[in-house]
C-alpha cells in the first residue's frame, strides 16, 4: 500500500479535527498546553486557547492539502470507498501515534485526561486503541491484496 496519499493525509487532518473537538472542546480533558500551563486561570486559559486554535488551524490546512490531494488523484484513480476509508482510518491512527508520543511521552505539553489530574492509563490506552488499532485496521482495509480479496 502506498502510504502517503490522499486518504492518509486527510485522515491525519480529520483525526486531528476529532481530537480538537472531542477531547479539547467537548470533554475538556486537555488543552495543547496544559499539562504545562494549567488553564486554572483565564490567563492560562487564553494561552491555551491560543496553542488550541493554532492546532487546528493546522489540522485544517492538513485537511485542505488531503482534499486537493484526492481530487488530483481523482482524475488519474478513484479509489474503492474500502480503500479510501481505509487511508482515512490509517491517516487518523498516524496522526494519534504521532500526537500521542511527541505531546504526551516526549514533550509532556498535554495528555488524554490532564483535568481535574493526569491520569496516565489515557495516554496508553489511546496509543494502542486510536493509534496502533486504528493503523492496523486502516493498513488491513487499504491493502491492495485485502481489496483483490473482496472483489
Amino acid at each position: 500500500m502506498k502510504v502517503v496519499t490522499a486518504g492518509t493525509v486527510l485522515g491525519v487532518g480529520l483525526g486531528g479535527f476529532v481530537d480538537g473537538i472531542v477531547l479539547h472542546q467537548i470533554a475538556q480533558w486537555h488543552n495543547m498546553g496544559s499539562a504545562v500551563l494549567p488553564p486554572v486561570t483565564m490567563e492560562a486559559m487564553q494561552v491555551n486557547m491560543r496553542w488550541d486554535g493554532l492546532f487546528h488551524a493546522a489540522t485544517w490546512i492538513i485537511t485542505f492539502v488531503g482534499v486537493w490531494m484526492l481530487w488530483a488523484q481523482g482524475q488519474e484513480w478513484a479509489p474503492t470507498s474500502r480503500v479510501l476509508t481505509g487511508q482515512l482510518i490509517f491517516g487518523w491512527g498516524g496522526f494519534n501515534i504521532v500526537e500521542g508520543m511527541i505531546d504526551h511521552h516526549l514533550l509532556n505539553i498535554h495528555h488524554v485526561r490532564d483535568l481535574p489530574v493526569h491520569v496516565p492509563a489515557y495516554d496508553w490506552t489511546f496509543l494502542l486503541v486510536a493509534g496502533v488499532l486504528f493503523v492496523a485496521i486502516g493498513w488491513w482495509m487499504a491493502s491492495p491484496t485485502r481489496t483483490r480479496l473482496a472483489a
